[in-house]
């Protein structure tokens, strides 16, 4: 499916749950332009991030590197000022912050916070690959 959908010229995705590993998965890699790791159960919004989902995030960016892919690898549950550094350091590098955008008194000066403390981190990363 994967490759159907790039040879039509759009990007292909896949997102794992938090109890789904990567491992399985690592053949498809290639076939991706991103991978979607859910740092909380999904259902609905202003969950807490489950710190157990770093090493997953981690390992995940090892396989990336691996095989020398340029792939986004995003993650979506809980994303906030006090954990977005710690998703960066772990190897992503596209964030969906959802509740920390819209429930701030200022989504615009929040969404500047979280993309600074990002990109402090990405910045310097070995696997930063400018998408």
């Amino acid at each position: 499916l994967a490759r159907e959908i790039r040879a039509k010229g759009a990007r292909a995705a896949m997102a794992l749950k938090p109890a789904t590993p990567i491992e399985p998965f690592e053949d498809l890699l290639p076939e991706l332009d991103m991978l979607l790791i859910m740092t909380v159960e999904p259902g609905f919004g202003g969950q807490a991030f489950l710190d157990i989902m770093l090493p997953k995030i981690r390992r995940t960016r090892e396989l990336i590197s691996k095989h020398g892919l340029e792939l986004w690898l995003q993650v979506d549950g809980g994303v906030a000022e006090s954990t977005i550094e710690r998703c960066a350091e772990a190897g992503a590098d596209v964030f969906v912050a959802g509740s920390a955008v819209y429930g701030a008194a200022d989504p615009a000066a929040a969404v500047a916070s979280l993309r600074a403390r990002a990109e402090a981190v990405t910045a310097t990363a070995p696997w930063a690959c400018g998408h």
